[in-house]
């Protein structure tokens, strides 16, 4: 990794749980770059899968080759974030819930937010914005984000996972977010 020593955030949730409107929040905090969302490493992670025995035949293991990827995200992360006079890097990509493992692995300091909104306003937004069968899918969809990364978060110690629900970022969100502050 860099020489960068504040750990990095993960945001994460279900699509449509309001992690963009924490992404906003935290990028405007004057220490803190969150910009746009990558989805770079559940796409590795995915090439690293189902393209190992491609990888392997150099002789390295797969823990090497997380790290340097590892390495090579940090960089452009940190570089983006002194380059806006920032000191932390943080990535919204909600889709990370599904692969939390590999992420707190590549990054052992790593803290996650996990934001969690009400079910049935998830699905109503996932109708809303891209109609019935987004809307059905994400019936199935929504309790299997919080699931899965619930799982991981049993293994972390607790500073390394928090949860917040957005009901609470909207409603009371100076309280909300002075606490996620205070965690990160």
């Amino acid at each position: 990794m860099t020489d960068n020593t504040a750990p990095p955030i993960f945001i994460v949730g279900c699509q449509r749980s309001g992690t963009t409107l924490l992404r906003l929040m935290l990028d405007s905090h004057p220490n803190i770059s969150c910009g746009p969302e990558t989805r770079f490493l559940a796409d590795l992670e995915a090439v690293m899968n189902k393209g190992w025995e491609k990888v392997a035949s150099y002789g390295f293991p797969l823990e090497q080759w997380r790290k340097r990827f590892a390495d090579l995200f940090d960089s452009f992360q940190h570089d983006y974030a002194i380059s806006r006079g920032k000191v932390r890097w943080a990535d919204k990509t909600p889709r990370y819930a599904l692969s939390l493992a590999p992420i707190a692995s590549m990054f052992p300091t790593c803290q996650i937010v996990h934001v969690i909104r009400d079910g049935r306003d998830v699905v109503a937004s996932h109708r809303d914005r891209w109609g019935y069968w987004s809307a059905i899918r994400s019936v199935e969809k929504w309790p299997r984000y919080i699931s899965a990364a619930r799982s991981v978060a049993s293994s972390l110690p607790p500073e390394r996972y928090r949860e917040i629900r957005y009901e609470d970022l909207v409603t009371d969100t100076e309280t909300t977010l002075r606490g996620l502050l205070e965690y990160l």
